[in-house]
């Protein structure tokens, strides 16, 4: 398996530092729990989940760590308007995010920390950098870290982000969780009480006052995962400051064994833009996955959409994505439907013309596994799912496909689909008035009277189902809202 590290900038076969126990240790930077997550921020957790699905279908053992920043700028600003105690502000947000990370079928962590519940791993990751003389106290009681400090000591501050320390405003201090790229400068890890953080705050060896956002990671990834992991990911909005940051504070305290790194292997999503355009609520394309829900789509739908295109690429979000990710999970649908009614027959009942009972069918685990150890091609990935089905169709439609060979068919797809996790549509029980009209049809048509047998089945149609007529019977199934319109 290959992934791209955006700290070497190059395409690396992926080998855990205690390979030979197939163990992988991975940290996802997970959601500022302020607001409702966009689909932005749910293209880089869907893009983690596919990692973490991918590796484990490898046979790897992964220990998945997701942070949940529940302290920050833009939170206490929240509670300062809400007039809310902090826990309950930030609670409300944090359920929210679970209901739709399960609505997107990701797979739960392992660990979720809180920052608010880690203060004390906070307090002693800054008291050791102190101690190592990379950080310090300023007059207003905020502790800073120290690039120049840090790079005398013989960290490479930037390597990460590329940032060339020419502009390094040496001294100058930036109190803000965020600032812009080109200027780099001390940023603060305590950050001291002040009027704006209200009931906000901490005690520490400093004073009152509460953590940045950066040394929150340092201190939950080191303490779940050790000082030295596998695997760290997020979107690449992260890579400066945040990600720089953490790689100079977790290194600076000096914890990780001779010879490794805080990070083995770093990698990063792109950005989403909307209709083309980058998202903004002032431009109306800003969604949230409820706001989604709302307008008609499903979960597996917008998972799918995320997943259409690959995770180091900018990814185009439109409506006109949705509707088509609806039609492509309808072909998938449909077929591993008919393959589960072929499975489910005696043998004898299932070809309309003999066929070997060792017929072989197409091939899926094998082209699927090749393209996702290319640095996760998913798009090349979906390719040979719609190869598969397509194959698949023709000898459904020619009839020459055995109970054995659809049975191994869907074991096939529930191999692949652990990894991609959009599972099938659930099959609906038609409504007894449906299934009355459909054996009064049937009646209709064994008695030669096909006037009353199409009233019938357009009668069934207008109720939004659809009668398909097979060698077992007839099969209903529910018409899709675009389908009772044409």
């Amino acid at each position: 398996m290959k992934l791209f590290n955006t700290l070497t900038r190059q395409l690396e076969e992926f080998e855990p530092w205690d390979s030979h126990k197939r163990e992988v240790k991975m940290y996802c930077c997970g959601p500022t729990v302020y607001d409702y997550a966009h689909i932005g921020n749910w293209r880089t957790f869907v893009f983690a989940d596919l990692l973490r699905r991918f590796l484990e279908f490898q046979g790897y053992v992964v220990r998945h760590v997701m942070n949940i920043t529940d302290v920050e700028d833009k939170i206490i600003r929240r509670v300062q308007e809400t007039g809310l105690p902090l826990r309950d502000y930030t609670a409300r947000y944090e359920a929210a995010f679970f209901e739709d990370f399960a609505t997107l079928r990701c797979l739960r962590p392992h660990h979720t920390p809180r920052a608010t519940e880690h203060i004390p791993e906070i307090i002693a990751l800054i008291q050791r950098l102190m101690e190592r003389g990379i950080a310090y106290q300023a007059p207003d009681g905020s502790v800073y870290f120290s690039i120049e400090k840090y790079q005398a000591a013989g960290g490479r501050y930037g390597q990460l982000a590329r940032i060339q320390l020419d502009h390094l405003r040496v001294g100058e201090r930036v109190r803000s969780d965020e600032y812009a790229k080109e200027t780099p400068a001390d940023f603060a890890l305590w950050k001291a009480r002040c009027p704006d953080d209200g009931p906000v705050f901490w005690p520490s060896p400093w004073g009152e006052g509460r953590p940045g956002w950066h040394i929150e990671c340092s201190a939950m990834s080191m303490k779940w995962l050790g000082p030295s992991f596998d695997l760290h990911l997020g979107g690449e909005d992260l890579i400066f400051p945040h990600h720089e940051d953490e790689i100079a504070q977790s290194e600076g305290a000096g914890l990780q064994p001779p010879g490794r790194r805080f990070v083995k292997y770093w990698v990063h999503g792109a950005f989403l833009l909307v209709e083309g355009r980058k998202m903004s609520k002032s431009l109306g394309n800003f969604y949230t996955l409820r706001d989604l829900l709302a307008r008609g789509f499903s979960g597996r739908e917008v998972r799918f959409t995320l997943l259409s295109g690959h995770y180091r690429e900018t990814l185009n979000f439109t409506m006109d994505g949705l509707h088509a990710a609806r039609q492509a999970l309808t072909r998938l649908d449909e077929c591993l439907s008919r393959l589960r009614e072929i499975a489910n027959r005696p043998s004898h009942e299932a070809c309309s013309r003999p066929v070997p009972p060792t017929e072989p069918g197409p091939d899926l685990v094998q082209p699927f596994t090749r393209a996702m150890e290319e640095d996760l091609n998913i798009s090349a990935a979906w390719a040979a799912v719609f190869d598969w089905v397509r194959e698949l169709n023709r000898r459904l439609a020619a009839g020459t496909m055995s109970p054995a060979t659809a049975s191994a068919m869907l074991q096939q797809w529930d191999q692949v689909d652990a990894v991609l996790g959009v599972g099938e549509r659930a099959e609906l029980t038609p409504p007894e008035e449906i299934l009355r009209l459909a054996q009064e049809r049937q009646v209709a048509r064994k008695t030669q009277d096909f006037a009353r047998a199409d009233a019938l089945r357009e009668q069934i149609r207008a109720a939004g189902w659809l009668v398909e007529d097979t060698p077992a019977g007839p099969r209903l199934k529910p018409l899709s809202p675009s389908s009772l319109q044409t």
